[in-house]
């Protein structure tokens, strides 16, 4: 039996619970892709909170905190089948409960934790690189990441700029992270692309598009290091090199 679920994570622990409750998953699948055929027999799930509470209580409690953690980063992540990733997972650690994180390279684990290290470079990559432009009585910041990562920035840049209105949206997405008066949402399916930055925001990024071009020093200039640090991907949201 192939589980539909509507892409959320409480979905996705639905699905879960029903394979262990119900009937044994065969996969696990977003239903706004999922590929019917002949040969499979499917169900849509409908997300039920309790059901997933149920399950995430029983990762933590039985595996441990950490697995729900690389669980939940590996559903952020980009990784193809995912769900199937997360699946595979729980079925092993079920049996090995707390001892599991210890099988880092097994095969049922590996693929989360390498999930999870993705998700958690990325994170951190743009704790660094994320740029914010005055809007004209809030801030705006506009990025496309690789990794569902947009609820993983808000604890550090509602502390950060907690005084002020901000957004942060993932255009690729269509999601953003609201903040003001010292509370935050996520919105989905929005779009705000076209946000007029304030005219002494573009003077400020043009004072740092020349900032950034008179500061290097021509013969020292290491393009593969700095290509590591900011992949090209994501440098069309960055001022300097636009």
């Amino acid at each position: 039996m192939d589980y539909l679920y509507d892409g959320t994570f409480e979905g996705l622990l639905t699905c879960i619970y029903c394979h262990y409750k119900k009937e044994n998953a065969d996969g696990i699948y977003l239903l706004s892709e999922y590929q019917q055929t002949i040969l499979n027999n499917y169900l849509t799930v409908d997300t039920n909170i309790e059901e997933a509470r149920i399950v995430s209580n029983a990762i933590i409690n039985k595996i441990s905190n950490e697995a729900y953690i690389y669980i939940f980063y590996c559903y952020l992540s980009d990784l193809k089948y995912k769900e199937n990733t997360i699946l595979d997972f729980l079925i092993f650690a079920f049996k090995y409960g707390k001892q599991t994180m210890n099988f880092y390279t097994h095969e049922k684990v590996l693929p989360l934790n390498e999930a999870y290290l993705r998700v958690a470079k990325e994170v951190h990559r743009f704790l660094g690189i994320l740029r914010f432009s005055d809007a004209g009585g809030f801030l705006y910041s506009k990025f496309s990441p690789d990794n569902d990562i947009v609820l993983l920035l808000a604890d550090h840049f509602t502390d950060r700029y907690k005084y002020e209105k901000f957004i942060i949206y993932d255009e690729k997405r269509k999601k953003g992270l609201i903040y003001s008066d010292n509370s935050w949402e996520i919105k989905e399916n929005i779009n705000i692309d076209n946000i007029e930055t304030s005219q002494s925001e573009k003077v400020i990024q043009s004072l740092w598009k020349q900032y950034f071009t008179e500061l290097a020093i021509k013969e020292r200039v290491n393009c593969n290091l700095q290509f590591q640090f900011v992949p090209a991907r994501y440098r069309k949201n960055m001022a300097e090199f636009k």
